[in-house]
């Protein structure tokens, strides 16, 4: 007897109950597997883009949107500090390096970020052609930002104010020279557009009525020298404890700890999650009790048959084989097609963040654990299966032949 053919040969000619069995058990790993895709690449790309910042000082406000918009561009930031107060930090003893941040323009939706070279040496950016910034309005494009604008080194562009792309503000009447892509980082860098600091207020030079741009930094007057924000690095382990304390008692910033925020957010973020993780387990138990139900059905309508086999020379255990490899069969036709609807999702979820500029997970990635899932849903069809199979096992052949 080929357990295979009369399997697949019964599982076809009830193909609608078959075909609901698999599909509720496929979406249940599929839910599982777009979480485990997503949140694992989410929190992989967040840790690598906070990694060697230990403090982000930014205007007053809530630490958490500083964190969120300074280091992964994700929020707006709670506004700007003044210039003199952020040199007077650096010159800090807990400080070892920063990375000042001036930001509030953007171009076609993603944001244009006045930093110093350092900043995407921090990120290990590295030009795929051209050369880093080094005057007022020249400008390098993050892989992500080259991509989906197709601009290249020697183009053109201007920037709008505010951090979205629907603003009607533009500052036509200073451009931006391209003069370097970088390649792909798999950080922030690749979503955004950098430039000197210098470049953000020249497009706000005319509020002082400066014309010669290119001597920004000399005619500027103090009240328009802005940041948004400052990446430090301590120094020391004894910076931690002294520098957020000394930011927030002696001025008008606010320290906030990428470490402390970040953890507070996956917190948050992990309920969420583990509230879509049990309703996926839900999906899957409910699958399993549906399989149980549609192979106790089955048992009763094929006793005739499966006294007529155990006439034909069929052994108990054959029976029971047969009830087990069915089980096993849609755990494993539902196991595979949940795997891989898992990653069409993950993937058209990682198109619909690149379209809105943010960070973008892949379907084209495979974690171990996922095998992990395939035991489980074999697991599932088994236990599912093991009642009708032992029925099946104790198969009255004479009874169930003279009731026909």
């Amino acid at each position: 007897m080929n357990l295979i053919g009369v399997s697949a040969s019964y599982l076809r000619a009830r193909a609608l109950n078959t075909t609901l069995n698999v599909l509720l058990l496929a979406l249940g790993i599929a839910t599982i597997v777009l979480l485990m895709l997503a949140s694992g690449q989410l929190e992989e790309r967040m840790h690598r883009d906070a990694r060697g910042i230990d403090l982000v000082v930014g205007a007053k406000g809530s630490p958490m949107q500083i964190i969120l918009s300074s280091i992964y561009q994700l929020d707006v930031p709670t506004g700007n500090i003044p210039w003199k107060q952020t040199q007077e930090l650096a010159k800090h003893r807990g400080v070892k390096r920063v990375l000042p941040l001036a930001m509030g323009d953007n171009h076609r939706g993603f944001r244009i970020v006045g930093t110093n070279h350092e900043y995407v040496g921090h990120y290990g950016g590295e030009l795929r052609e051209g050369r880093l910034w080094s005057a007022p309005l020249e400008a390098v494009l993050g892989a992500e930002v080259a991509a989906q604008t197709r601009l290249a080194v020697g183009g053109t562009f201007t920037g709008a104010h505010g951090l979205k792309g629907d603003s009607e503000h533009m500052h036509d009447e200073h451009p931006y020279r391209v003069v370097g892509v970088l390649r792909p980082t798999g950080t922030v860098l690749d979503r955004i557009i950098v430039t000197d600091v210098t470049s953000l207020w020249a497009v706000h030079a005319d509020q002082y009525e400066i014309k010669d741009v290119a001597r920004i930094a000399e005619l500027l007057p103090e009240e328009g020298r802005e940041l948004t924000a400052l990446l430090i690095q301590y120094s020391s382990p004894l910076a931690a404890a002294v520098l957020p304390r000394y930011v927030n008692a002696n001025s008008d910033m606010q320290a906030a700890s990428p470490a402390y925020e970040t953890a507070r957010l996956f917190t948050i973020i992990g309920v969420g999650v583990d509230v879509l993780r049990g309703f996926a387990l839900v999906l899957i138990f409910s699958a399993g009790l549906s399989v149980f139900i549609a192979l106790y059905n089955a048992l009763r309508e094929r006793r005739y048959d499966l006294a007529v086999m155990r006439a034909l020379g069929a052994s108990p255990r054959k029976l029971m084989a047969l009830l087990l490899f069915e089980g096993l069969l849609l755990a494993l036709i539902g196991a595979a097609l949940g795997i891989v609807l898992g990653h069409v999702l993950t993937e058209l979820l990682g198109f619909a963040l690149r379209q809105a500029h943010q960070p973008e997970v892949t379907g084209w990635i495979w974690y171990p654990a996922e095998l992990w899932l395939v035991v489980v849903a074999l697991a599932v069809g088994a236990f599912a299966a093991l009642l009708p199979a032992w029925r099946a096992y104790r198969t009255d052949i004479a009874g169930t032949l003279a009731r026909g």
